[in-house]
């Protein structure tokens, strides 16, 4: 099979589930982990002529796609914050969005480097916000909870590959009545309502975890009513909690955050959405 002959029937093959440069994006992941190959060695390489082995290879890729699996599902493999993370289906794909949110933490930490920062994630899944803390910034002594023993598992992984050491906590966090004490918490706790899966796309409504995803219409903040509530007797003096939000919730959020903390502040995401915010405990 020739490469730039594939490249064609890949990006026509995918055009009823993602526009043409998400079609091209796929491809050229799936070239970098077919092939090793860049964008520029396609320009410089071909016409290339794939061996039955890789045409094979580009063939069960593009079949899992069409049945609309992420592309992260099929290489176990997710960037976030310029690093590496293995994932499967225990766990969500980590989200551009959620690296603003550890942006945000990391540059908080920065504030004081000479302290010694104790932070608890609620939530693990994949690891992507404990891990990227850890390895980031050295000053930081690093927990994360999550009730899924899959998701930590997963988590585990990518703490050993990549090099950093944090300690696990497999545990409800609605079951949850005590908490150590931290100078930050942060959460990216399940906040998609029932309501809002007419607007997901299938490879995430098929293919990621429920349990991380979505709430009841009837109480979508009750993880945050539950975590504000810990964090009032587990966070320092003037320790912070953060979370990633609910963007059509930015309000009902604030005004929880407003009742229990000061200095509230909420962000909006690169595409202009609430997407998170922080208070302090005074």
């Amino acid at each position: 099979m020739e490469l730039k002959a594939f490249k064609n029937e890949f990006v026509t093959s995918l055009s009823l589930i993602y526009d043409e440069a998400e079609a091209q994006q796929l491809f050229y992941i799936a070239l970098e982990e077919v092939l090793g190959w860049k964008r520029v060695d396609f320009i410089m390489k071909t016409p290339f002529q794939l061996d039955k082995e890789k045409s094979s290879e580009f063939e069960n890729v593009l079949k899992e796609l069409i049945s609309e699996k992420p592309i992260q599902y099929i290489f176990n493999k997710a960037y976030f914050y310029g690093l590496d993370f293995y994932v499967n289906e225990n766990t969500l794909i980590p989200r551009q969005e959620t690296e603003e949110l550890v942006e945000w933490i990391l540059n908080t930490i920065a504030e004081n480097p000479s302290k010694t920062w104790r932070i608890l994630d609620i939530g693990t899944g994949s690891g992507c916000i404990p891990i990227t803390i850890a390895k980031m910034a050295k000053n930081v002594e690093v927990t994360t909870l999550d009730i899924s023993e899959k998701a930590i598992e997963v988590a585990k992984k990518n703490a050993q590959d990549l090099g950093v050491s944090i300690s696990f906590i497999n545990q409800s966090i609605l079951e949850t009545e005590v908490l150590d004490l931290y100078d930050i918490i942060v959460s990216n706790p399940p906040y998609v309502r029932n309501l809002e899966k007419v607007e997901i796309k299938n490879n995430v409504l098929i293919h990621e975890p429920h349990l991380a995803l979505f709430v009841e219409d009837d109480d979508p903040l009750i993880f945050y009513r539950k975590i504000v509530s810990l964090a009032e007797n587990s966070l320092k003096s003037n320790g912070y909690l953060f979370f990633e939000i609910n963007q059509y919730l930015g309000k009902e959020t604030l005004d929880l955050f407003n009742k229990h903390f000061t200095n509230v502040e909420l962000r909006k995401d690169f595409v202009g959405n609430d997407r998170m915010i922080r208070g302090m405990k005074v």
